[in-house]
Order: structure tokens, then sequence, then C-alpha cells
């Protein structure tokens, strides 16, 4: 009896922990995060209290209305409980060991993969990727940190300068997981070689393991290239100051941030921010031109001028910034210095169609006309419908009188790009030259319904309509004109015109007058024929 009594308990000791391992609540079970509503209670609870699959679906469901959190955190559950039975069926305990039964089951079983480039902003969201079972660096890091999570793995999150990734880390057993290569393994010397990162220190965080709280900084920077994506800067900004507020010493984010900045003309703020993203990594090239760019704004262009040149020392293939030290060399006229850039950028091969343009700006500018003519023309080559070629040329055919020529590229202009002010105005103005003057009023027609807040426009239409003997369509031009700009004297003096030719001797008298006091000369004769009619 005592025997099959200790046998039966030997039994009975053994098996539950078998089945428990089975059916154990998952890792994540029971944590704050899991019932977090919204962003701001993620942020206010400790590191091990976030549910980074949770956080990273409210925010799916801020993007997408039609977003159910709960169901996705569900698939996710039963994603870890599938990696948790092939485990068992392996005989595996969950450490480092699960990894590679992790990648057989995410890349191959389920076939995600990775996409080249986070060209579409809902790449971003972990909703999407688990939809379509794809998605680019951070967006399967999150995926795969959601799992490990959920399976009570020390996997981290590491970013390094435009790229995100997962880190096992136990204390004893560390390695990095490739979640782009199907959760290769690469080294930290691979990523510093291929991602230029930084000296470490305490003034960035890159290659280190990130809280969850950090990762969701990371997230938020990339959210924010998503609102800028779409155009929507306030929550694009919004994003990115948490981001920057979350991981200070990320220079993405300062970067990013400068960016809304700029945009929004806070050049102030924006050139502080660069700034400090210089500070974390001052080998960025990008940054110091987009630097540059906020001191061409400020009109500081002797600090553009150093930024574009450090750019360019630092990334010799970074055409933009020959390109844009280019242009700051044209505004100081410095037209040789900027042609040099310009041709040194087609020398190593990395012209584009904005090249070419630049350079028959600069001989437009130089009143070199006929080699302005082979550069623009060089530029239509490479891109038929680059708008500011087509313009150039159209500049250049009006200065050497080839009107034909000059109407052709406007209509080209104007059929890529039917709304385009200047091209219908310079249109209706050719046509003006050429006594068309119904042609004309038709193109100054269309631009004052495109901007009825151009006293110019009014006034090329009253113009128009007095040449073409129409004085009252004429008269109600101008006064709009002068309604905008009161001084504008020429439209005062095709008003004392347009009255007279209506009869209308004493408001024809008014404008005269105004027009000789704005400084437009009106000869005696024409003072007299009014008066004589008063």
């Amino acid at each position: 009896m005592k025997k099959i009594f200790s046998v039966t308990i030997c039994i009975l000791i053994l098996s539950p922990p078998l089945l428990a391992q089975r059916h154990a609540p998952l890792a994540n079970e029971g944590k704050t995060g899991l019932y977090a509503k919204s962003i701001e209670q993620v942020l206010r609870l400790s590191d091990d209290e976030v549910d980074l699959a949770t956080a990273a679906l409210i925010i799916s469901e801020y993007w997408s209305e039609m977003v159910n959190g709960r169901r996705y955190q569900s698939a996710l559950d039963e994603m870890a409980l599938e990696i948790r039975e092939r485990l068992h069926q392996k005989k595996l305990r969950a450490d480092f060991r699960v990894i590679p039964v992790i990648n057989d089951y995410l890349f191959g079983t389920l076939g995600f993969s990775s996409i080249s480039e986070a060209s579409d902003p809902n790449s971003l969201f972990l909703h999407t990727v688990m939809d379509r079972k794809q998605g680019y660096c951070l967006s399967l890091s999150v995926l795969y940190l959601a799992i490990g999570e959920r399976l009570g793995l020390p996997l981290y999150g590491v970013v390094v300068p435009g790229h995100f990734f997962v880190r096992y880390d136990d204390g004893r057993v560390r390695f990095n997981i490739e979640t782009t290569s199907k959760g290769g393994n690469a080294s930290d010397e691979h990523y510093i070689k291929k991602f230029k990162v930084p000296r470490l220190n305490g003034r960035n965080i890159y290659l280190k393991n990130l809280t969850k709280i950090q990762t969701l900084g990371c997230f938020f920077n990339n959210l924010g290239n998503s609102y800028s994506d779409v155009g929507d800067m306030e929550s694009a900004l919004r994003a990115f100051e948490l981001a920057v507020e979350i991981n200070p010493t990320l220079s993405e984010s300062r970067a990013n941030l400068a960016n809304i900045y700029l945009k929004k003309g806070q050049i102030a703020k924006a050139i502080n921010e660069y700034h400090a993203a210089l500070d974390i990594n001052p080998n960025d090239a990008k940054t110091h031109n987009n630097l540059g760019n906020a001191y061409a704004q400020r009109g500081s262009l002797g600090y553009a001028v150093s930024e574009y040149s450090q750019s360019i020392r630092l990334d010799p293939n970074f055409v933009d910034g020959y390109k844009n030290l280019a242009l700051v060399y044209s505004k100081q006229e410095r037209f040789g210095q900027a042609v040099a850039e310009l041709k040194k950028a087609i020398v190593l091969g990395l012209a584009d169609a904005g090249c070419y343009s630049q350079l028959g700006d600069i001989y437009n500018k130089t009143e070199d006309y006929d080699q302005a003519i082979i550069q623009y023309k060089k530029a239509l080559k490479i891109q038929p419908d680059f708008l500011d070629a087509h313009y150039g040329l159209a500049i250049c055919y009006s200065k050497l009188g080839m009107v034909e020529d000059e109407i052709l590229q406007y209509k080209m202009i104007l059929a890529i790009k039917p709304d385009m002010l200047s091209a219908l105005v310079n249109l209706g103005n050719a046509y003006f030259g050429q006594d068309k003057y119904s042609m004309a009023i038709t193109h100054y027609k269309k631009a004052v319904l495109l901007d009825p807040n151009e006293p110019m426009v009014y006034y090329n239409l009253g113009a128009a309509y007095s040449n073409n003997e129409n004085y009252e369509q004429a008269v109600e031009a101008y006064l709009k004109a002068v309604e905008l700009d009161p001084g504008i004297g020429d439209a005062h003096y095709g008003l004392a015109f347009g009255f007279y030719q209506l009869k209308k001797y004493d408001l024809a008298w008014k404008h005269i007058k105004i027009a000789q006091n704005l400084g437009v000369e009106v000869t005696k004769d024409q003072l007299d024929a009014i008066k004589s009619r008063l």
C-alpha cells in the first residue's frame, strides 16, 4: 500500500507542472497597460506595466477609426500560444532557444516579409503589418517585441540612425535579431559600419537596449513622418514633440521636429533643433543640409554656405547639397561658383532634371539665353513634365522675342498643371503682345478665378478689355484692381480712359488726377480733353 501511495503521489506531483507549462497564462496577463485607453495613460505607466502591443494598437485606432485593437490583441495572444505549443513539442524552454522557433513561425509558416522602404504611411502600424503580413524595420520589430512580451522573453528594441531592430539579452546570452532578414543575426559592428553610428556615449541612445517607452518614442518619430506625408502638420508636430520628449538623445527625432518647425516658418526653433540633432550625430549630411535651408530662409547666407559645404564633405554623393549651395551662390550673385557646384554634381553622375534646370536659371539671370535653353532642354529630356524647365524656357523665348515658342511652353505647363497662376497670366501677356486681346482676356479671367485677390491680374484684364474696346468691362476690372490696391496708378489712368469713353467725365477727371498724384505721367492735352467735357 505504501509503495502504491508513493507512486501515485509522484505522478500527481510531476503531471501538473507539465500541463501548467502548456496552459499557463501569457507573461503579459494582468498588466495595467493591457487596459489603457489612451497614449497619455500609457506614458504615465512604469515601463514594466506597459504593454507595447496595446500602445501600438491605440495609435492604430487614432489613425483609423476602423481598427478594433482588442481583435488584434487576441490574434497576438493566439500567435504566442502557438509558438509556446511548438516549444512544448520540441521540449524547449522559453529562453534564447525560442528565437529560431519564432522566426520559423513568423517568416516561414505565416509568411511575414519586409518592404524595402516606408513609402506607405500605413506600413508603420501594427494592425496593418498583421493584416498584410509585411512591414519595415520598426513595424516588424514592434510585432516581434509584442510576441516576445507575451512569452516573457528578454527582448529589446534597438535603434541606429535610420534603422531599428530587436535584441535578445538575458544578461548572459546577447545577440541581435534583424526582422527585415527573417530574424537573422547581425553584429553590432555591422550596424555601426552600415548605418554610420556616431561614437557611443551618454549623449545618444544608439545600439542600447531600449525600454518600451523609448521604443514608443521611436514609434512616435515614425508616426510624425507618416502624418507629415499626408500633410497633417499639426499631428506631425505633436508626434515629433512626444518623440523628443521621450528620447531627447535621438538625433532623428530632433531633426524631424526641426523640419516641421521650418515648414511652419518657426525658423529659430528649427535652427535650435537642428543644432541639437547635430550635437548627437555630427556626421549627418542631411541634417547639415536642412540646417543650411533654415539659415537660407533666415537670410544668413554665409552660414547656409557653410552647412551645405559640410553636407557635401560628409557625403560627396548628396546631390541636394550641390543644388542648394548653387542656389545660395546665385542669391549672392556668385554665378561662376554656382555653375561650378552644379557641374560637380553632373561630373559625379548625380545630375537630375533639377540640376540642369538650375543651370538654365543661372544662365537666364546672366542673360545667356541660348545656353539657358540648352540646359532647360536637357532637364526636359530627363523629365518631360518638369515645370520649372518649361517655365524657364518660356521666359527665355520671351526675352528672345520668340513668342510662338513662348506660348507653346505655357500651354505645355498648363496641360500638366492647369491651375498654375503665373503661367496663365504670362500666357495672357503673350497673347496681349500679339494684339490677341480676346485670347488674353480668356486667360486673365481664368487667373482671376484662381486668385481673386491679386490686383495686377485685374489690371491686366482691364487693359485687355480696354484694347478690345469693351470699356464697361474694362472699368469693372480696373475698379476691382484699385479696390484691392489703391496705389496702382496705371489702373487709375486706365479708369480715366474708360470713363472718358463711357462719357462719365467727372469720374474720368477724378481718376486721372489720382493717377497723376501717384506719379503716372499725364500730358496737359489729356487733362484738357477731360476738363473740357466737365
